[in-house]
């Protein structure tokens, strides 16, 4: 059977719908032929459509074509174009769908940098070290970066004599044995950076603290920045309270210790509201014995 429509000045592409058929399905010029084997535009008038046996018109003599049937009506235009349609849509629903691309390879170096990760030269207080590790050990994580990724990246941090270290550290591990972890690093840096011998005398400056002249919330401060030194001490919540009430000066200390608080921060807070109390109630002293002292004053009078 071979099928040949004929469009009234209308634009269309021409498709087979199979190498071994002789069918061809025509489409609107819009639609994409782009993965077509055979691509063309007719400007065609009228439509005929021709039967034939397997041997087709073969043999026969070359006489007249029969006459062109009578123009169709719309609705026929119409139904023929839904067939074509649908005859499309099974066409593109047959062919094969390739295998996705591959993701491309993250760039781990690039997603670490993102996060803006602090370098490190030396620190004179073992904290800014240990702040450090936790910065950049919270971009590594962040990156998704593996073992070797993470001691690559993170030594990539260092500057002046934290990178001597860090060469130095290295010209002790020969090529041929294991690579260097993130744990034995971590391990040793803070050895060489944070040593015991100075963690010890933070952990007696912790212990032997006290608020002095400065405010609650400078000695709240301080106070947390040393117990990082000696997280035993602190360990349960009435300990870091008990350590706390010990460095306040008596009056205030004696006020607090009459209730009981659920927790530190309770502490904490109610220290400051009886501290700014204390701080008002010293100023209004002040300015009345100010007050007083002007009116006592003698008066001289001019004659």
């Amino acid at each position: 059977m071979v099928m040949k429509f004929y469009w009234e000045y209308i634009d269309f592409c021409v498709f087979p719908m199979a190498q071994e058929s002789p069918f061809y399905l025509f489409v609107s010029e819009s639609y994409d032929c782009h993965n077509m084997n055979f691509c063309a535009v007719w400007n065609l008038r009228t439509v005929s459509v021709v039967m034939s046996g397997r041997g087709g018109n073969r043999g026969r003599g070359r006489g007249a074509p029969p006459p062109p049937p009578p123009p169709m009506t719309a609705a026929e235009v119409l139904a023929m174009q839904g067939q074509f349609m649908q005859s499309m849509m099974q066409f593109f629903q047959n062919q094969p769908i390739g295998a996705p691309a591959p993701p491309p390879p993250r760039d781990k170096r690039r997603e670490f940098m993102q996060g803006h990760p602090p370098v490190f030269s030396h620190a004179a207080d073992p904290l800014e070290a240990d702040d450090w590790l936790r910065a950049v050990g919270k971009q590594l994580n962040i990156a998704q970066c593996d073992d070797q990724q993470k001691v690559l990246y993170a030594s990539g941090q260092l500057q002046g004599a934290a990178q001597t270290w860090w060469e130095s550290y290295q010209s002790a591990h020969p090529n041929n044995t294991p690579a260097i972890t993130w744990l034995e690093f971590v391990r040793d840096f803070k050895a060489h950076h944070i040593p015991d011998g100075l963690i010890e005398l933070k952990q007696e400056e912790f212990r032997s603290l006290r608020m002095g002249s400065m405010s609650v919330s400078e000695y709240h401060d301080k106070f947390a920045q040393l117990a990082r030194y000696a997280p035993n001490d602190v360990r349960e919540d009435a300990d870091k309270q008990r350590l706390f009430l010990k460095g306040i000066y008596y009056d205030l200390r004696l006020q607090l210790a009459s209730n009981t608080y659920a927790s530190f921060q309770q502490l904490v807070n109610r220290t400051i509201v009886l501290d700014n109390m204390r701080l008002e109630r010293d100023r209004k002293r002040k300015m009345k014995g100010q007050a007083s002292e002007s009116n006592t004053r003698p008066r001289y009078n001019n004659q």
